[in-house]
């Protein structure tokens, strides 16, 4: 009679123990979460992983080339504060496809602000949401995306449907009639059954990830759902429900490979004898896979339910860390691009700047290396994404009208395709023309130092043409270069800035400001000069200097 007591206050004491290191787990994560508000999360992302599901899409209108030229993943990088893996894949894809429609940007906003105006509420739902952010749950959206696939016979799933009831019948008349032929054939159905239920663990494979994540993927919605109301809450507690079943089979469906936590249960042996003999694992991952090809679309609504919502806390958490930021204001046809107080999100203390451009006339921005001419343009692409992707611009005003970004910044060399860099540039250039062609104008158009891959005069020549051509058509265009023939050359179509710097001793110093007019110090010379140069090297580079000053003035 002692031993009944003393194993239920063993029971209670592993129960609340477990239960204490949970509660401990949830405060550490909280504690975590708090800490980690408003700040860029620190770690390794698996970028084929994240895409993955962006791909799937087919549907990434943001080209391979701007992605590079705007240095995306680190973008993505300093943006990700989702706290699962369906909703990185989200924002990710969030990022790679610029919106074109206005009232979706502003439905996205809603969330953000609904997700964010309750700090115990948003906790809640972060907490929900870390129970998506094992690797597994980068695979949930392939049960959606296609179709899946058991490689079963029609024979072999007819046979698994009933294996347990043909093995225990022949098994019952084996002992009744003592029949030798009935012994052999259970043993034969012994046999199958095993082979059956192990080479079923090779065909579930592709499924070990995705499926456990789908059953914690429903419940999160659950919970999500009864903690805030969004837009979209009656829906996915709609899909709740038709997924009701499909759950229920899940929590059948093992997903151990038949290996137990611990060799040396019994309990776990006995199950796992029970599962073979009567193929219930098969059987389940049949009935499950059936299951999930008949409700991909509630899945898939499920699926962006969440990661929306886990996208929208990302941003707001991005918005209260950064210096400022504004929501910007859409101009329907509109024909002007006004930021007031623009910078670059990574880079630190960054030196804020305005512009103004319009469709008839582009910007040719001058300066020297190292002045933040690039930095600039690279800013104003930067802010049209964010902007067009997260309804975020770092900036104090943004207005402009919703624009396809081109770019064309980091050119290099192809040695495997034997293309020089003027090849790689007037391709890239080319691809800008086709693509503006394609939208009817209504582009953004980035470009850094047009065509410095090749001699001056056809450099100028070419770029005054494709320049011309590109303002022509509805653009806006900036256009950084050393070139100040082409401030001439382009007139009025195009409006001039400068980066400029001042030399003191023998260093450059950037104010890294932007100035209307074309470049004017001669610093470069003053460098030579005070690293100590020859005289006569110096003499000589201030006359030419002065002849062409006079001609550009």
């Amino acid at each position: 009679m002692i031993v009944l007591p003393f194993i239920a206050i063993v029971l209670i004491a592993i129960f609340t123990y477990s239960n204490f290191q949970r509660i401990q787990k949830r405060k550490r994560l909280l504690i975590e979460l708090r800490e980690n508000w408003g700040q860029p999360v620190d770690a390794i992302r698996n970028f084929r992983l994240i895409g993955n599901y962006s791909d799937k899409l087919h549907q990434n209108p943001l080209s391979d080339a701007l992605a590079n030229d705007i240095d995306l993943e680190k973008l993505f990088a300093y943006v990700d504060r989702t706290n699962s893996k369906p909703g990185q894949q989200y924002l990710y894809a969030k990022l790679r496809k610029p919106e074109r429609e206005r009232h979706k940007l502003l439905d996205f906003d809603q969330l953000i602000e609904q997700v964010g105006a309750d700090d115990a509420k948003r906790e809640a739902i972060s907490m929900e949401l870390q129970r998506l952010n094992k690797s597994d749950a980068y695979y949930v959206h392939q049960l959606f995306h296609s179709k899946a696939v058991l490689d079963y016979s029609f024979g072999e799933k007819l046979y698994i449907r009933f294996a347990g009831i043909l093995w225990i019948a022949a098994l019952t008349l084996t002992i009744v009639l003592h029949n030798q032929f009935l012994f052999f054939l259970t043993l034969a159905l012994t046999l199958y059954n095993f082979y059956l239920h192990f080479t079923n663990k090779d065909k579930i494979f592709a499924f070990v990830h995705s499926l456990p994540q789908l059953k914690t993927m429903i419940g999160v919605a659950g919970k999500i759902s009864n903690i805030i109301q969004t837009a979209g809450y009656k829906e996915a507690q709609a899909c709740i429900e038709k997924l009701k079943t499909l759950n229920r089979k899940l929590t059948i469906v093992s997903l151990d490979g038949g290996v137990s936590a611990d060799p040396t249960d019994l309990g776990s042996g006995i199950w796992e004898l029970f599962k073979i003999l009567s193929l219930l694992e098969p059987r389940s991952f049949i009935t499950v896979i059936d299951e999930v090809n008949n409700h991909q679309q509630e899945i898939e609504l499920l699926f962006n339910y969440v990661a929306e919502i886990d996208a929208a806390i990302s941003v707001k958490s991005l918005r209260a860390g950064l210096p400022y930021y504004c929501k910007p204001d859409f101009t329907i046809g509109g024909e002007t691009l006004e930021i007031t107080d623009l910078y670059h999100p990574l880079i630190e203390n960054c030196i804020p700047n305005s512009l103004s451009a319009k469709f008839n006339q582009g910007v040719l921005i001058t300066g020297s290396n190292m002045s933040g001419k690039t930095t600039f343009i690279r800013s104003i692409s930067v802010n049209t994404l964010l902007a067009q992707t997260l309804y975020t611009s770092t900036s104090h005003s943004y207005q402009a009208p919703l624009l396809d970004i081109c770019s064309s910044i980091n050119m290099t060399d192809s040695l495997d395709e034997s293309k020089s860099y003027f090849q790689a540039e007037a391709l890239s250039i080319y691809n800008i023309l086709n693509h503006v062609k394609a939208n009817d104008g209504n582009c953004l158009i980035i470009i850094d130092e047009i065509f410095r891959g090749t001699n001056t005069i056809e450099r100028v020549a070419a770029a005054r043409a494709i320049l011309s051509h590109l303002s022509a058509n509805k653009n806006f265009v900036f256009v950084s270069t050393h070139d100040l023939e082409l401030a001439e050359l382009l007139g009025d179509e195009y409006a001039v800035y400068s980066f400029e710097e001042m030399a003191a001793d023998e260093r450059l110093i950037f104010d890294y400001k932007i100035k209307p007019g074309i470049l004017k110090h001669k610093n470069a010379i003053a460098v030579l000069k005070a690293i100590g140069y020859p005289e006569s090297i110096i003499a000589n580079a201030n006359k030419v200097s002065e002849e062409l000053g006079k001609k550009y003035s």
